[in-house]
């Protein structure tokens, strides 16, 4: 299940990245004392108390104003809004409370989603000035600092309070498949959604950015159920010139962080573009099972090596993915398109082995014996034994002498000699290092 996500929102200039980037850890927003720096809504992973979650940096919401960019933030600002379990609403100090707070704060009053007010640049100790925010409406304000971090603690405690259950996780689960279809704009994501169901759910033009939100239609045949999720199509930043297209990017990576087998869709006709390659690397960086899928494959003129020849350029241009099928088909015409449930079902299961530690540590041991560990200055890298931590992708943890001489090279040679032992085909793998005296944790 999708982690809750907390949307920081607010005017410009009242600190929201720095408390994005306070928050996460690191700094992934542009932080400058000019507002309407941040326009895109950026997200980050991050944790309180066990819980992990998504947070949503947004744009400054302007209310006051039809300007292109700042209609176009308040815009993106709505959308996180929506997809959000709880918005952090923040506010000023220095500048108290402002007609554009007051607006904000009846937009995300209607929005009916649990709202926690914050109240930046206040230094350590509380500010009689605290006090006029109240009349915004909201509750008890919460007092913080996102350069110093004072109050963040606070902050999320209340946070998580409206977050689902953790166990609501596993209930709300059922046994569908979720299925994010993912690529660039015009790849013909929408015409197998509809081929899949069998009817005109999704609008099919080909007009490129047509479909402006992730959509999640249900389907069941008799090979399982399955939640298939059309995602707006990903277009070159350079060619993001239409204000609809600029947060698809957002909206395709929270499709594939809610699911667990990407279909990458490439364009048979234009082979892999390097749109294709960033597409496909977030699902892999996500850690999600995945079929390329090659779509448009009737409109290829062919003779006997065509598809070889086209299996050949999409294993070198998508090098880091040699684990994911390759699937040649036809939205338009349903040519292999019921194949599609065979192979989402396999590199699902696959996704979702466990291997026994007895298990991993003989395949370790003929690895070993075969290809030497590697050493560095006389040093021989010893590798005492290797766990499996967790799926979705298989996990793998190996504990060794010195993680420094644990070399790339060999790291791929051990991925490369599980996958042949146990297959795990259509599946990334993780594989974590540990050297003896690190914590577990």
């Amino acid at each position: 299940m999708p982690k809750p996500i907390i949307a920081i929102v607010g005017r410009p200039n009242v600190g929201k990245s720095l408390l994005f980037n306070k928050l996460v850890g690191r700094r992934l927003s542009i932080v400058e004392d000019t507002p309407g720096v941040t326009r895109d809504r950026i997200y980050g992973e991050s944790d309180w108390n066990g819980r992990r979650f998504t947070l949503i940096d947004t744009g400054g919401i302007e209310p006051r104003t039809d300007g292109e960019i700042l209609s176009f933030m308040r815009e993106q600002a709505e959308i996180a809004i929506r997809h959000a379990n709880v918005i952090v609403f923040l506010t000023d100090i220095k500048t108290g409370v402002t007609a554009s707070d007051q607006e904000v704060a009846n937009l995300l009053l209607r929005s009916g989603k649990p709202v926690v007010l914050a109240v930046n640049k206040v230094d350590q100790g509380q500010s009689p000035e605290i006090y006029e925010f109240y009349n915004l409406g909201m509750g008890d304000p919460i007092a913080v600092s996102a350069v110093h971090g004072h109050g963040t603690g606070d902050l999320l405690d209340e946070c998580v309070k409206y977050f689902p259950p953790a166990d609501a996780d596993e209930e709300a689960e059922d046994d569908a498949i979720q299925v994010a279809i993912i690529g660039k704009p015009n790849v013909g994501k929408s015409s197998l959604t509809n081929r899949i169901l069998g009817q005109e759910r999704v609008i099919v033009s080909d007009v490129a950015g047509t479909t402006r939100d992730a959509i999640d239609s249900r389907f069941e045949n008799e090979q399982g159920k399955y939640v298939f999720i059309d995602t707006a199509g990903m277009r070159k930043k350079a060619k993001v010139d239409e204000a609809i297209e600029r947060y698809s990017v957002l909206r395709a990576q929270m499709a594939i962080e809610r699911s667990d087998v990407c279909l990458i869709l490439i364009d048979a006709q234009e082979g892999v573009t390097e749109q294709d390659t960033k597409v496909a690397g977030m699902a892999h960086e996500a850690g999600k099972a995945s079929i390329i899928v090659v779509n448009k494959w009737d409109l290829v003129e062919k003779d006997g090596k065509t598809m070889d020849r086209m299996r050949e350029d999409i294993r070198r241009d998508l090098g880091y993915m040699t684990y994911a099928p390759i699937l040649f088909i036809s939205a338009l015409t349903g040519q292999r398109v019921p194949r599609l449930f065979e192979l989402i079902n396999y590199v699902n299961n696959q996704a979702a082995t466990r291997i026994t530690t007895g298990m991993l540590n003989n395949v370790l041991a003929d690895a070993q014996t075969r290809v030497q560990p590697p050493t560095d200055k006389g040093r021989r890298l010893k590798i005492y034994y290797v766990t499996q931590a967790g799926v979705k992708p298989p996990h793998f943890i190996f504990f060794c002498n010195d993680a420094r001489l644990f070399h790339f090279s060999y790291q791929r040679y051990l991925e490369n000699q599980l996958r042949s032992t146990f297959g795990l085909e259509g599946t990334p793998i993780k594989i974590t290092i540990r050297q003896k005296g690190d914590k577990e944790g």
